[in-house]
């Protein structure tokens, strides 16, 4: 396996973007997470975003942090916001996730940031038991979707 960043916008990223919210759409029923990105949020030293590549060179995961600090919707100066943070189905179950969640984290911290928040939702047990078991604990709410019932946000002091 072979992890490595890409811009927002790279075609294997924006192959597992559209997975990724057609999974959301058939967990929430509705057309996948509204909230609104931006490639530039990606950009180092601001943010990164990860694609982990099988042995053939197909794109199996992905996930991104972005800067995040003080403002309206909740978040915290030293915020990193972890998004679309994916595995495809059949690459499941092998530790894909944590391996792209340690990488993000470390390169969030090194970057200065001093808090990794996400918000995942209750239709989503894997993520739960992945941010959980990695540290992750329930926070204030935070985002896009800070006044959604479905909505749980967790907090990881880098």
């Amino acid at each position: 396996m072979h992890i490595r960043p890409v811009p927002f916008d790279h075609p294997d990223a924006a192959k597992l973007n559209d997975q990724v919210q057609a999974e959301y759409g058939v967990r929430y029923g509705d057309d996948g997470d509204a909230t609104p990105l931006d490639t530039a949020d990606f950009r180092p030293p601001y943010g990164l975003y990860l694609i982990a590549y099988d042995a053939l060179g197909t794109p199996v995961a992905s996930g991104g942090w972005r800067s995040q600090d003080e403002n309206g919707e909740g978040n915290e100066d030293g915020d990193a916001e972890l998004k679309r943070m994916y595995v495809i189905e059949q690459m499941r179950g092998r530790g894909l996730a944590r391996r792209v969640l340690a990488a993000l984290e470390e390169d969030a911290r090194a970057a200065g940031r001093t808090r990794m928040v996400l918000e995942t939702g209750t239709k989503q047990p894997e993520a739960v038991a992945l941010y959980t078991s990695s540290g992750y604990e329930p926070c204030r709410k935070f985002g896009y979707y800070r006044f959604h019932e479905l909505s749980l946000c967790y907090a990881k002091a880098l």
